[in-house]
């Protein structure tokens, strides 16, 4: 099959299709033919490494162990082991293989109890290869609010994978939003079910006098102590990013010591449930894939280059043609 591979750390021309052997699924595991996948912030974070002292540890110090990157599939079940129940040839899935990844490839082993799900019957490959990143990493730090005691969310980085996912989360769960995203963007997050939207090309969200319960930076591009100030008494600061000298999970440990102001650094953990969750969301009407743009295969290159001018709007997808 055909894959795209990374031998060694660098910049997206480390990246190279080619010819690897088709896994073999385990008695449990189930062999999806993907038709779709993405290029996330995961993937170039593992790549360059972005984080080396974190990265290198975990990956290989020298050559990266995880050869083939990508998190993100939808596809179609090809074979199955022996002692999978719930899943059968031809079953159309879509999930998330979140720390193994190897979904820049053609095929792809995942257990059957992992983070995979029937897909939505209402929308298509690229779209539902689209879904689970980002909202998996928007709903690990959502979960930790109580949307019944608060009044307000800041969602910065709105219109990203993570932030478009998170304004959708928030309005199921209930709360008044306020999307930060550039000027083309500001139609989008309203549809997306933001109440309130700042340009950040015209606007300091910092300065404009306006305050939150809750600040989720889904883009890492702020901090806690630039966000203190619009935060109501006792409110709460989430990061994607681990930020300046990995400040927000020393900041995590330290604030929860005190009932004022705090940052909350929950370690993301994708699980079965959540796509599932998805799924009827989905289904629902309740949620929608933002696709920003379609690559072949084939242009894995170009489509990684785009994501890290750090400017898409959703995700970028690689659609993948077997013909």
């Amino acid at each position: 099959m055909k894959a795209i591979v990374h031998t060694e750390y660098g910049s997206p021309e480390v990246l190279h299709l080619q010819e690897v052997p088709k896994p073999i699924p385990k008695d449990n595991e189930v062999l999806i033919k993907i038709h779709a996948t993405t290029v996330n912030r995961n993937d170039c974070g593992f790549r360059k490494p972005e984080y080396p002292f974190i990265i290198r540890p975990i990956n290989g110090l020298f050559k990266p162990k995880r050869k083939i990157l990508g998190t993100e599939l939808a596809g179609e079940i090809e074979s199955i082991g022996k002692n999978v129940k719930t899943l059968k040839p031809g079953d159309k899935v879509f999930g998330l293989s979140a720390w193994k990844f190897g979904a820049h490839a053609e095929y792809i082993s995942v257990p059957e109890d992992g983070s995979i799900s029937f897909m939505p019957t209402n929308i298509s490959y690229n779209e539902a290869a689209a879904i689970c990143d980002g909202a998996y990493l928007a709903l690990n730090n959502l979960r930790k609010i109580n949307f019944k005691k608060i009044k307000s969310i800041l969602i910065n980085g709105a219109s990203g994978s993570i932030g478009s996912s998170a304004v959708q989360l928030a309005k199921y769960y209930g709360t008044s939003i306020t999307g930060l995203c550039n000027t083309k963007n500001l139609e989008l997050i309203k549809s997306l079910g933001a109440d309130f939207v700042i340009d950040y090309t015209k606007e300091d969200f910092t300065k404009n006098g306006q305050h939150y319960d809750v600040v989720f930076d889904a883009v890492g591009k702020s901090s806690f102590f630039k966000c203190k100030k619009i935060l109501n008494s006792g409110g709460t600061y989430f990061s994607t990013e681990l930020g300046y000298l990995s400040q927000n999970i020393f900041l995590a440990l330290f604030t929860r010591l005190f009932n004022g102001k705090k940052v909350l650094f929950p370690i993301p953990k994708d699980r079965k449930e959540d796509i599932v969750f998805f799924k009827e969301l989905i289904e629902a009407g309740k949620y929608r894939a933002v696709v920003d743009r379609v690559y072949p295969m084939n242009q894995f290159v170009e489509a990684t280059k785009y994501v890290e001018t750090g400017m898409k709007t959703g995700s970028v997808v690689i659609s993948i043609d077997h013909t």
